[in-house]
């Protein structure tokens, strides 16, 4: 066995065991057989997992961004980085995506579908409890599942599940999803941050005022953008929960997050300044996690909007940014170069369509070809939304003036940026988390009713194959709608993507993880308030 391969299989062998799936004779056994001496393997057990092995105990405290004193516990309204994360630590959901970036269980166990997939069931967990000691039922799935449908809906997750056409409760643990056409990607649709399980009331409808949930910790107290505080849930149904108590601190500036990091009021915030990246870094008692991510920066443009409503605009737009540029100088290299569609590199079914350039000649032609020789437009942001948003707009700016293309960057409050700016403004600065795969984000973004059809875009043959997609179980064909999906997106969408960016965040060295870190959200998807765990 040669060294490299050794080492590689070692370390693997590691995280298993510090996950407790890997016992120490297990571990011993192994890595004799690997060819290490029984005090070589002892040592090992004892450096790398002993001491780095979970421990249960202390209080967590976050520094985040993107907290808004209009925050709400209605799953529906979900769109800030501060209820994203809130609700993964308090709620749980029939399916998780795990830190390999994989689909994992959480309130259900186990799930299959029909040949067609137009029928799924979804095997729940026996074991799980709400806060208030409630046992989860599937009568508790279903209604929250019904929540986010129907007609009267208003959840932002209404397209989602607009193909189930029914919920059935087959006894205590089990449910059936019935739809009007096959679904794939069912089970990773689960994943969503709003489709989280709540106590059912006796009406069929859902108890979400309270904060309930059968996440890995409850609320103690809550002050929307402000501050929380939870204790752990001892009745939580899965590994993990070791913190005794999570206090998340709402830091919307960037320099606030870092200084409290810096000197011990917080263990870890979700977004580090950029800027000051480098020197973070080398602070010996910090650790920055820098995860490659799906997650992207959107300008979109309402597209029944004046002068958005002209597809050569958009076109004339999309030519005078210089990503790369923006890449470089506001990500600091922590990302990679966006195409105007909304799937990564990192995603299934990913087109890897010709880059689009920074043309500045292609710029003008397009205005000409809108009739226009200068373009005025205002281009709001706020950099609570991604440290440097306004920057980035301004820089942008400075791309387009050559073409006559003038963008005025407008900074925006950062409290009550996603009620008052975004699905407002008809030209604006959005983050977008990681999905997993292109329907979900064509579903709950580009779909022409879906509620966050943030550029108001409507094109006919995109949302003919968004349909066809779904249903159609050969990969093959299945890729080539995605691919024309992204072309039309690319071509005649509504909205600049500049680029994909990386969550970049950082923790105290006292606080591990197991090396993997899902790549959703920041924190380990939302996750590491359950994962995580101080060193002993």
């Amino acid at each position: 066995m040669s060294g490299s391969y050794r080492d590689e299989m070692l370390n693997r062998m590691a995280q298993e065991a510090r996950r407790g799936r890997l016992s120490r004779r297990e571990f011993m056994a192994y890595s004799v057989a690997a060819g290490l001496t029984a005090s070589a393997a002892s040592g090992l057990w004892t450096s790398k997992i002993a001491k780095a092995a979970p421990q249960k105990g202390g209080t967590f405290k976050v520094g985040l961004h993107d907290g808004n004193t209009s925050d709400s516990h209605d799953p529906g309204t979900y769109q800030s980085v501060g209820q994203i994360q809130i609700a993964h630590a308090t709620r749980s959901y029939l399916t998780e995506i795990t830190p390999e970036n994989g689909l994992g269980p959480d309130m259900a166990e186990a799930w299959s579908a029909t040949p067609d997939a137009r029928v799924w069931t979804f095997e729940l967990n026996k074991n799980a409890t709400f806060h208030d000691g409630r046992k989860f039922t599937a009568k508790d799935a279903a209604a929250s599942l019904n929540f986010h449908r129907g007609e009267s809906s208003t959840s932002a997750a209404k397209s989602l599940l607009a193909d189930v056409t029914d919920i059935k409760i087959d006894g205590d643990h089990t449910i059936h999803i019935e739809l009007g056409q096959g679904s794939a990607d069912l089970p990773w649709i689960m994943t969503d941050y709003h489709l989280v399980m709540l106590p059912a009331k006796d009406d069929g409808s859902v108890e979400w005022e309270s904060g309930i949930g059968a996440g890995p910790y409850k609320i103690e107290k809550h002050e929307p953008g402000v501050v929380s505080e939870l204790v752990r849930h001892e009745g939580w149904h899965r590994e993990g929960a070791y913190f005794d108590k999570i206090e998340i601190i709402v830091l919307n500036d960037p320099n606030a997050r870092q200084t409290a990091l810096v000197t011990g009021d917080v263990h870890a915030v979700t977004s580090v300044d950029l800027k000051t990246l480098a020197l973070l870094a080398r602070s010996p008692n910090i650790e920055v996690d820098n995860v490659p991510s799906g997650s992207a920066i959107t300008l979109p443009m309402h597209c029944d909007v004046a002068p958005f409503n002209d597809v050569n605009v958009r076109q004339a737009l999309k030519y005078a940014c210089n990503r790369q540029e923006l890449v470089d100088k506001i990500l600091f290299g922590t990302g990679t170069v966006g195409n105007d569609y909304h799937v990564s590199p990192g995603m299934p079914y990913y087109p890897d369509l010709p880059q689009r350039p920074y043309d500045l000649d292609k710029a003008k032609y397009h205005l000409k070809q809108a009739g226009l020789t200068e373009l005025n437009v205002e281009l709001s942001a706020a950099d609570s939304v991604l440290p440097g948003a306004v920057d980035m707009c301004v820089l942008y700016s400075e791309h387009a003036k050559p073409a006559g293309i003038n963008i005025k960057a407008v900074r925006e409050p950062n409290d009550g940026y996603w009620s008052d700016v975004w699905l407002k403004k008809p030209f604006c600065f959005v983050k977008w988390g990681a999905r997993p795969t292109p329907d979900n984000m064509f579903t709950l973004a580009y779909k022409d009713d879906a509620a966050w059809n943030e550029s108001h875009w409507q094109n006919e043959r995109f949302n003919e194959l968004l349909l066809l997609a779904k249903k159609e179980l050969d990969q093959e064909r299945r890729s080539a709608m995605y691919r024309e999906m992204c072309e039309l997106a690319k071509d005649d969408g509504g909205t600049v993507l500049p680029m994909f960016t990386n969550f970049v965040y950082a923790r105290d060295k006292s606080v591990q993880h197991s090396g993997n870190l899902a790549s959703s959200w920041e924190l380990d998807g939302g996750r590491g308030y359950h994962r995580w765990w101080f060193a002993s």
